[in-house]
């Protein structure tokens, strides 16, 4: 995913279907300079983690 459509889905208050090793994530933030985000599992609201953004993929 690439950085700007990364942020937008942060920004929006729109919830997007994003995967992350084939778990659905809510992304809090994204760091544009390193090409990283702040993601949780959906179930799991607790386990947040930074994943390079080429990971995320959008449904």
């Amino acid at each position: 995913m690439n950085s700007l459509r990364a942020q937008e889905i942060a920004a929006s208050p729109v919830m997007a279907n994003v995967m992350y090793n084939e778990q659905a994530v809510y992304i809090q933030h994204v760091d544009e300079g390193a090409q990283m985000a702040r993601i949780y599992p959906l179930n799991e609201p607790n386990n947040e983690q930074d994943v390079p953004l080429s990971q995320l993929v959008e449904q």
